[in-house]
C-alpha cells in the first residue's frame, strides 16, 4: 500500500476504533476465530520445527554474557518507539527519563550492550502506539493472529505500522532490517522457552494465549490498573 494511502486509512481505522468498548481478556472480540486457529496451527507448526530449535541452539552454544548483550543492545535499538510514545501519551517526566535511559545506555552503556542506565535509577518502560491509542480511548477491536508474528488486534496492528516509523529498521538497507528482526525473533524466543511445557499442558493453547495476550495489553495501557469489569444487573433482574 502506497504511504501516501495508507496514513489515511490508518487514521479512518483509528477513529472507527475510537468508539470501541475496552472488552474484558476473557470475552474478547473474536469473530475470525475459525480463520485464527488455522493461523495458529501453522505458527505451532513452523515454531516447531523451525524457531524453536533454532531459540534452542541459541541458547545452548552462546554464552549467556553474550546473549544478554545482543538482548540489551536490541532493547535499546529500538528503544526510541518507548520515547515518542511517552510523549504522545502526555508522560513527559516519564519521557525525559526514558530520554536519559537511551543517552546512557547508548555512550556509556557501548551502544547499548550493557544496560547500564537501570543500576543509575532508570528502568525500561513498554510504550507503543497501540498502547497510546488504548490511552486516548481506542478500543481493542478485533482479536488477530497472525501469520508467524503470533497474538495481535485490530489497534495494535494499525499502532505497528506507525510504530515502524520509529524503528530503525524503517531507515536502513533491506538486509541489515531483516538481521535486526531475525535476531529480535530469536531473542524473544529464547526468552520464552522455559514457558513451552506450561503452553503444551493447556487444554486449549489458543484460548490461553489469545487471554494472556490481552490481559498483558490491558495492563499495558491502563499502567498495571485496568477497569473493573461493569456488570450488567439488569440482565438478572429479568430472569
Amino acid at each position: 500500500m502506497p504511504t501516501a494511502f495508507a496514513r489515511p486509512v490508518a487514521c479512518l481505522s483509528v477513529l472507527l476504533l475510537a468508539g470501541c468498548a475496552h472488552l474484558p481478556p476473557d470475552e474478547p472480540s473474536d469473530p475470525l476465530e475459525p480463520v485464527n486457529r488455522g493461523i495458529y496451527s501453522f505458527n505451532r507448526g513452523a515454531d516447531r520445527y523451525v524457531l524453536r530449535p533454532v531459540a534452542r541452539s541459541y541458547r545452548d552454544y552462546v554464552p549467556v554474557e553474550i546473549r544478554s548483550g545482543v538482548s540489551n543492545f536490541l532493547d535499546n535499538l529500538f528503544y526510541p518507539t518507548v520515547i515518542v510514545n511517552d510523549l504522545l501519551q502526555g508522560k513527559l517526566v516519564q519521557g525525559g527519563k526514558d530520554l536519559g535511559r537511551f543517552v546512557v545506555n547508548s555512550t556509556i552503556g557501548i551502544v547499548g550492550i550493557l544496560d547500564v542506565a537501570t543500576d543509575m535509577g532508570l528502568p525500561a518502560n513498554d510504550e507503543d502506539l497501540g498502547q497510546t491509542f488504548g490511552k486516548w480511548g481506542a478500543g481493542e477491536g478485533w482479536y488477530l493472529m497472525l501469520p508467524l508474528l503470533g497474538p495481535s488486534n485490530t489497534r495494535d496492528l494499525i499502532g505497528s505500522v506507525g510504530d515502524a516509523y520509529t524503528s530503525p529498521t524503517a531507515y536502513v538497507d533491506t538486509e541489515e532490517a531483516i538481521a535486526l528482526r531475525v535476531m529480535g525473533a530469536i531473542d524473544a524466543r529464547t526468552g520464552l522457552l522455559d514457558a513451552d511445557k506450561f503452553l503444551d499442558e493447556q487444554y486449549d493453547p489458543y484460548l490461553f494465549i489469545r487471554t494472556a495476550y490481552l490481559q498483558r495489553r490491558q495492563n499495558l495501557v491502563f499502567d498495571g490498573k485496568p477497569p473493573k469489569p461493569e456488570f450488567d444487573f439488569d440482565d438478572f433482574d429479568d430472569q
